[in-house]
């Protein structure tokens, strides 16, 4: 695995953390029930948190001096390696639920690799505080799919929609490029098709117990972890990095 290499999984997973939350973060005060609001401002602080430790180890591994702020706010949309899934406008509450688990379900199997690792001390500190965040996540997201999935008969309709259009873009998470596979021979990441064989069985599981009939479609979607991206982060990206590019010399 080459410096580059290297960096380019911090950024990464740093990317995919930090798209996520701001994601969540936009349905702060718009929440179904204030109890749910708060849940997912603070599932979106966990993320933030994750995508600026992350970000520090990019920023190391770089050596350009370019720190968590200047990775989050003074990239372009081509720039940024997030998986398309995490990208997707938040939609109704069941779009935003199907998103978080089918991500969730994924991102556990990640962390808990990267939390035994031994390659990257700092990351592995990192995914070490950040594995504990995300089974509540799972948990959570888990929870919220076997209440609309087995609640009402438009509950159940509408979420299983969510997950039949939602589905491709999951398929990406699996998709190994010369990055991860180089990751994975040097013991940074695991194995994705082990990860595939791992996320199905955990996705499965709940979605039998949610009533929810698991898609059939191979096909996925794929871009994100090269900088192709639909036109749905570049008007994240407008909005979450206006303040610092207006003002790129503020200080608190």
């Amino acid at each position: 695995m080459t410096a580059e290499q290297h960096f380019q999984v911090a950024l990464r997973l740093g990317d995919d953390a930090m798209i996520l939350g701001q994601r969540l973060a936009e349905w702060c005060g718009h929440g179904p029930v204030l109890e749910e609001d708060i849940a997912m401002s603070n599932i979106a602080l966990d993320l933030l948190g994750q995508a600026r430790g992350y970000y520090s180890r990019a920023g190391a591994l770089e050596g350009l001096g370019r720190d968590e702020d200047q990775l989050a706010f003074f990239r372009t949309d081509q720039e940024y390696r997030n998986h398309l899934l995490v990208e997707r406008p938040n939609g109704h509450f069941g779009d935003t639920m199907v998103r978080q688990f089918l991500f969730d379900a994924f991102s556990l199997e990640r962390t808990q690799f990267l939390a035994n690792q031994t390659v990257d001390e700092d990351m592995a500190a990192v995914a070490a505080k950040a594995v504990k965040e995300v089974r509540y996540h799972f948990s959570h997201s888990s929870q919220w799919m076997l209440r609309l999935g087995d609640g009402t008969e438009e509950s159940h309709r509408k979420v299983q929609q969510s997950l039949d259009d939602l589905w491709p873009y999951a398929g990406e998470f699996f998709v190994a490029d010369d990055i991860d596979e180089a990751a994975s021979l040097a013991g940074l990441l695991p194995d994705l098709s082990h990860v595939a064989h791992a996320w199905h069985a955990r996705v499965s599981e709940v979605l039998i117990q949610a009533t929810l009939q698991k898609p059939t479609t191979t096909w996925s979607q794929r871009g994100g972890k090269h900088g192709i991206h639909s036109e749905h982060l570049g008007f994240l990206l407008a909005e979450m990095q206006v303040l610092p590019r207006t003002y790129p010399d503020a200080a608190w």
